[in-house]
């Protein structure tokens, strides 16, 4: 009996040991992240799995499981660089968003006709393909994705209009476009308060981001102690609403930088 409730013990032991070094890691160095959503498509796909870096923006209370850690602002803080892809606490629904940052502390920002405008100068844009991808339920949350040639039937072939976005630094990124003239496709300038950032989705025409205020409950500009981290690499990626449904792995995205 002696032996049973010492081997319970060590096993309760290492079950903690295992949990406390767990949240290290996942508190100072990686955090897992899957994408539930189509606002970073074709960047990011619902299903895909990626760790977020912790180490590149420092730190903040939003660190922390449950926002616990004792922080007041940052530290070993660096700051992100335009076209960063960014996981940060959402200030006012307190969940956790993806998103591209596209403008920095002092910059002024504005769409105009679908097209970005940072600091006064329109940004570079080059004509791709269209986006192709079938229009069935996508991910955990069973969605349909919107396509520019609605109506389209389920397994039919969905398209949204595809461009490379080139930004002042020479970032470049794919944005999708799924219908001209969108609410959002014309905004009036917005100048990002000190400390402060505007971000956007790649699927422009299907993203809550920062063209949104936060007092009607959008996003508006992210303080910086709300960032979490930089998503850097895709790690996994399943396109059914279960990883352990094998046959929906999309193995051509494994080990995927983000870009």
């Amino acid at each position: 009996m002696a032996q049973k409730k010492e081997g319970i013990w060590e096993t309760v032991k290492t079950v903690f040991w295992a949990l406390i070094i767990a949240g290290i890691f996942r508190t100072l160095f990686f955090q897992p992240f899957w994408i539930p959503s189509g606002s970073m498509k074709d960047t990011l796909l619902i299903g895909d799995f990626l760790f977020v870096n912790k180490m590149a923006y420092g730190y903040s209370q939003y660190s922390c499981p449950f926002s616990m850690c004792p922080v007041d602002g940052r530290i070993f803080g660096s700051e992100p660089e335009r076209g960063d892809v960014v996981v940060f606490r959402h200030p006012v629904q307190n969940v956790d968003f993806i998103k591209r940052v596209i403008g920095l502390p002092g910059d002024t920002v504005q769409m105009r006709g679908g097209r970005l405008i940072i600091n006064g100068t329109p940004v570079e844009y080059e004509e791709q393909p269209d986006f192709i991808e079938v229009k069935e339920q996508q991910g955990s949350q069973r969605r349909l994705p919107r396509c520019m040639n609605d109506p389209v039937p389920e397994g039919g072939e969905c398209r949204k209009g595809r461009m490379t976005e080139i930004l002042p630094n020479g970032v470049s990124h794919s944005v999708l476009n799924i219908v001209d003239g969108w609410i959002k496709d014309d905004t009036p300038v917005f100048t990002v308060p000190e400390g402060q950032y505007f971000f956007m989705g790649d699927n422009r025409d299907n993203s809550e981001d920062s063209r949104f205020a936060a007092i009607s409950g959008g996003l508006g500009f992210v303080p910086a102690e709300y960032l979490i981290g930089r998503a850097d690499r895709i790690m996994f990626s399943s396109a059914g609403s279960s990883m352990l449904y094998f046959w929906t792995w999309r193995g051509d995205r494994f080990f995927r930088a983000v870009n």
